[in-house]
């Protein structure tokens, strides 16, 4: 029987999960911290918060917006895999992060009510959902008025040489990185298909105002091998 798109991500995240941490680094010579980094400063998350990181994985990201709203503020990160939510309650409870939760959710049905978050983010896991409009247009829900919605994801490089060469590295190269480093190429040869057909940055921009976002910021990575799309919800 043919597995659907949501029942092959979660396979693939279930069974890769003690080593996601340190694959994403290797894939991404470790630039994913920087590209995160950066991406939070646009953002300005301001202390007392609450924010919501979808897709949150192992629980980086939820981590970092732990940080940045303090213990005034709130943080929920949701997964559909209860095995990465394992390893990001470890590293919550290692950060000592009482104002920090995890729950196990599925992105295209956000369990939260209307207008509950000031920012909402999701990285790297947009391209792994089965209706990436239906994902934005939840987080557009659950956002309040004047709030922030924010994708750090991975996209595809215009300039013509360097495209090629992204195109080789994600097609032939990651897979063998995955079997060596975390014993799955099946697995890894999954996520550059999933990167492969995800919308280019000028759609996704395009996806996030069809969704109802004002203002929405665009913001390359290295050369276009990752990208940070940021919109806000309108106040009428």
């Amino acid at each position: 029987m043919t597995q659907t798109k949501e029942e092959r991500v979660h396979q693939v995240f279930e069974s890769i999960y003690k080593r996601y941490d340190m694959m994403n680094s290797v894939i991404s010579f470790q630039r994913h911290k920087a590209w995160r980094k950066d991406t939070m400063k646009r953002m300005n998350v301001q202390p007392g918060d609450h924010a919501l990181d979808v897709c949150c994985g192992t629980a980086d990201w939820t981590i970092a917006l732990g940080e940045a709203v303090g213990p005034n503020g709130k943080v929920e990160g949701l997964d559909f895999s209860k095995n990465m939510l394992l390893i990001g309650e470890e590293k919550v409870k290692e950060h000592k992060m009482k104002h920090v939760s995890l729950r196990h959710g599925n992105a295209m049905e956000l369990p939260y009510a209307d207008e509950t978050f000031d920012v909402v983010t999701i990285g790297f896991g947009l391209r792994n959902v089965p209706d990436y409009m239906q994902v934005l247009k939840e987080m557009h829900r659950v956002v309040k008025k004047g709030g922030k919605v924010v994708c750090l994801e991975t996209s595809q490089p215009t300039i013509p040489v360097f495209k090629n060469l992204y195109f080789f590295y994600f097609r032939r190269v990651m897979p063998v990185f995955g079997k060596v480093f975390a014993k799955s190429y099946d697995e890894y040869s999954w996520l550059q298909e999933s990167t492969m057909s995800f919308p280019n940055r000028e759609k996704l921009a395009e996806m996030f105002r069809e969704a109802g976002f004002e203002r929405v910021d665009v913001k390359p990575y290295s050369g276009g091998v990752a990208c940070m799309h940021l919109g806000v919800k309108g106040k009428n």
